[in-house]
């Protein structure tokens, strides 16, 4: 019975099958999620101890004595130091100090002449940490002549920078060309957000102006809401409004991993370089990676974005907008990157504090950040969760995870849906929707609730 829910979930990763959150995500977080099993204690991840360690000495020591903080693969905090007595000041701490050339004054003032000079499309920089150096990257649109302009551009700075050439191209994560969920194109829904007064899908900006109406179902039959709020270019996050009737149930924010299952959001904060991510979509499903660099600059066709969270996690056509998230805590929604999840490639995300804070809103069903969008609590994974980590694509769990199936038969229909012999992407999404519908209709009273938690109450695996 392991084996088999492990190869449904799996298959759900990779088909986004009902519940994935183009379409359906929207409909999936409205259903009734059961409580993670387990007992869920309240003190922070070990990456959130490990981050905010690290944080805290780069802010005592200084951007003059230190270039950045990240998570070894041992779990510890590094902090990069310029000098001897900084390095001494990170050991008692209990971090690990890593003496570097150049300090984050030195790298942030290169990124700042890199943005200074004329926008070349097809380029993208971060300052890699662990490296101590900013990265300088192009794809195959960028020319001899801009790339060589680049490259003198570069060596006038000096050795904080490396330039590297890509392959594929960097482009926003829309396909239009399948518009099977907005009048713009095809998307993924992020996470559900409220302003206290009306609910909204927070997704990426470029996938559509404000006034771009959203859908359900690729017929354009069953309206969802409208975009009222978009930040594209130099931000990448937008605002759809729930139509009247389509709003959230209050106490939830779920997304959808496939399989019929789905890890509750218990707060969001910033990501950390190192630190071992997941991402859901509807074209790719659920993928797992880790955070490289922090604001980073892409230079998109459509215009340049920056303050972006740089990440090994692959993404492909469709998944725009789609969540990023560790352990419950949101992190970011999908922008944009090159390669696909055949052969690899970068992925850029939108910090998703950044975009709260923007926006004045806040996740639904969490309480109000304070000023400047503090990270809200984090809630530690089941120990079942931890026990079963094997499931997860590169053997490392999410958090809890959730059934989001409503009865038996819905459950049975799951199966039936990821079956890849059976049906397509698009009856995926419509099955998404219904099933969703069926959920939020039926499970109305507490004893309803209370029965669907102990039928499908689970944890990874």
């Amino acid at each position: 019975m392991r084996h088999a829910r492990r190869r449904i979930v799996q298959r759900g990763a990779r088909l986004a099958a009902v519940g994935g959150l183009l379409c359906g995500g929207f409909m999936v977080t409205r259903a009734m999620a059961s409580e993670p099993s387990g007992a869920s204690g309240t003190a922070a991840s070990s990456a959130r101890v490990a981050a905010d360690t690290g944080a805290g000495l780069v802010s005592r020591l200084g951007t003059s004595r230190t270039a950045g903080n990240w998570i070894a693969a041992d779990g510890r905090p590094v902090v990069a130091v310029t000098d001897a007595d900084a390095a001494d000041a990170v050991k008692r701490a209990g971090a690990r100090p890593k003496v570097v050339t150049h300090s984050m004054q030195d790298l942030k003032s290169a990124t700042q002449t890199l943005g200074s000079a004329p926008r070349v499309p097809g380029t993208a920089w971060a300052v890699d940490y662990t490296k101590n150096e900013v990265v300088v990257q192009a794809d195959s649109t960028v020319s001899a002549t801009d790339w060589s302009r680049m490259t003198k551009l570069a060596d006038g700075i000096g050795d904080s920078v490396r330039m590297q050439r890509t392959q594929g191209t960097f482009t926003t994560r829309v396909n239009g060309a399948q518009a099977i969920f907005s009048t713009s194109g095809r998307c993924s829904a992020g996470f559900n957000v409220t302003n206290g007064q009306s609910e909204f899908i927070l997704t990426a900006g470029h996938c559509g102006p404000a006034g771009s109406v959203w859908f359900s179902d690729n017929t354009g039959k069953q309206q969802v809401g409208r975009t009222v709020t978009t930040a594209f270019p130099g931000s990448d996050f937008s605002l759809i409004q729930y139509d009247t009737g389509q709003q959230t149930s209050a106490g939830n924010n779920v997304v959808s991993i496939g399989g019929g299952n789905g890890v509750r959001i218990t707060g969001a904060a910033d990501p950390a370089v190192g630190q071992r991510v997941f991402r859901s979509g509807s074209t790719s499903g659920l993928r797992d990676g880790k955070v490289t660099a922090l604001n980073a600059t892409v230079n998109y066709p459509e215009g340049t974005v920056t303050g972006l969270v740089e990440t090994t996690v692959c993404a492909e056509p469709g998944d725009s907008g789609g969540p990023l998230f560790s352990e419950g805590i949101a992190l970011g929604v999908t922008s944009g990157g090159n390669g696909d999840c055949k052969i690899g490639g970068t992925t850029f995300f939108q910090p998703v504090t950044k975009a709260l804070t923007a926006l004045g809103v806040t996740l639904a069903g969490q309480p109000a950040q304070g000023a400047g969008g503090a990270a809200q609590p984090s809630l530690a994974p089941s120990a079942s969760a931890m026990a079963s980590q094997g499931g997860a694509p590169g053997s490392a769990a999410p958090g809890a995870v959730e059934a989001v199936g409503e009865t038996g038969a819905a459950v049975s229909f799951v199966s039936e849906l990821t079956d890849p012999n059976n049906v397509g992407p698009g009856l995926l999404v419509i099955g998404g929707s219904v099933i969703a519908f069926v959920a939020t209709r039926f499970i109305r009273t507490e004893q309803d609730r209370n029965a669907y938690r102990r039928q499908y109450s689970q944890s990874w695996g």
